[in-house]
């Protein structure tokens, strides 16, 4: 009998395994998949989930894989770009790129480290029911028997088509439609100066520095376009690269290594993350487009909030029902803001009037500049930057300089 089960090992369950071992539960974390392993991610880490990383001792393995630090931002709107530095957390201020099959090695290594039993190639066919309430899980080892496993509680951390979710019936709420589909690649020998965002019509083109001498290059178009762009990839690619001159002509000065990848499978939804003897975490339980890249750093500090609720379940500080609903509230009251601004980028429509009255206003004032790059990297809170009082100093010190 274990006291968590863990569904899924990437970056939301990897962490809270290792989290609740770390406590002292015993822990089994499953997963379908061997480490190293790939999967489809935007796999960028913004500075909170990198500080929770140092917090958890991690860091400095992320930073020996010869994955460079990313500290300054470009956000390209065409007539003109912000650049800046956001501000730190907890210190520190870079974030960070890492390769999936090197941060998520990392993470199940330090699971098993703290003390969880990880089997890797291990596939959940069911849940264990005792009436409405989960038991545990019945699944089977590649090419080996159906084996039954018992806990407390079982974590589903098996992304966005979780199979947790599904048997529950985890209600979904807050649905909003899909927006986006994306294709991205790796290049060789192309310099990038920290993270470029470059904001075209019905367009979106991220890069970034990756292991290796890496670079990654994204490309957004609205989801209506995704039967067309599925036919010709690199065509349609490189017809959105065409939009960003300085960036195409870097591109083409570097090499492709690896091919196209890319869905149209984003849907952005929040799930009740918790019930009878269930939870659920990372993208079981809230996905958002990746076009704020927030996936990793949204599961790292997931994890966080929910092993301290289980803790305080456990632990008997508090009901274990009454810990799991302070979980959800927490997530819920963090992430609302960023899921509003996620949705606006991803709609890849031109800012409204309101908003591109700050961008302008915005120009030559670097504090603010950096202090709206944190809104996005999760930093600065978005209601306290977009609070009428600090729109109106910002706005108002732009027209005091032009008179």
């Amino acid at each position: 009998m274990y006291d968590a089960i863990v569904v899924g090992a990437r970056c939301a369950g990897s962490p809270t395994a290792m989290l609740l071992a770390r406590k002292g539960y015993r822990v089994l974390l499953l997963d379908k998949a061997r480490f190293p392993s790939d999967t489809l991610s935007v796999h960028y880490i913004h500075q909170p989930g990198v500080a929770r990383l140092k917090r958890w001792g991690l860091l400095d393995r992320v930073v020996a894989s010869n994955c460079p630090p990313v500290r300054r931002q470009r956000l390209d709107f065409g007539p003109f770009a912000l650049q800046g530095t956001p501000p730190p957390a907890d210190g520190v201020a870079d974030g960070y790129g890492p390769r999936r099959t090197v941060l998520d090695k990392l993470l199940v290594d330090a699971a098993a480290a703290a003390g969880a039993e990880v089997r890797e190639r291990f596939t959940v066919d069911d849940l264990v029911m005792d009436g409405e309430r989960v038991t545990g899980v019945c699944g089977h080892a590649a090419g080996g028997a159906t084996v039954t496993e018992e806990a407390r509680i079982v974590v589903g951390a098996d992304g966005l088509h979780s199979l947790v979710a599904r048997h529950v019936q985890a209600p979904a709420y807050d649905v909003r439609p899909t927006f986006t589909c994306a294709y991205y690649a790796y290049w060789s020998d192309l310099p990038l100066a920290g993270a470029e965002l470059y904001v075209r019509p019905e367009r979106m083109v991220l890069a970034g520095p990756t292991n290796d001498r890496q670079s990654l290059i994204i490309v957004y178009w609205p989801i209506a376009a995704f039967r067309e762009v599925r036919t010709d990839v690199e065509g349609h690619f490189l017809k959105a690269l065409a939009l960003v001159p300085d960036l195409a002509e870097r591109v083409r000065a570097g090499t492709r290594t690896e091919r196209f990848r890319g869905t149209g499978d984003l849907p952005n939804f929040f799930r009740t993350p918790y019930g009878p003897g269930w939870a659920l975490v990372g993208d079981a339980g809230y996905h958002k487009d990746p076009i704020t890249a927030q996936g990793i750093t949204d599961a790292f500090r997931d994890a966080e909030l929910l092993s301290e609720a289980i803790d305080d379940g456990f632990a008997g500080r508090r009901p274990l029902a009454e810990a799991l609903a302070d979980y959800e509230r927490r997530r819920n009251e963090t992430v609302r803001p960023l899921y509003e601004l996620t949705s606006q980028f991803a709609a890849l429509q031109p800012p409204d009037p309101e908003m591109q009255h700050l961008l302008t206003a915005l120009r030559g004032n670097q504090e603010q500049i950096d202090r709206f790059l944190g809104t996005v990297v999760g930093t600065v809170p978005i209601p306290e930057f977009f609070a009428p009082e600090n729109l109106g100093r910002i706005i108002g010190g732009a027209q005091a300089a032009a008179a």
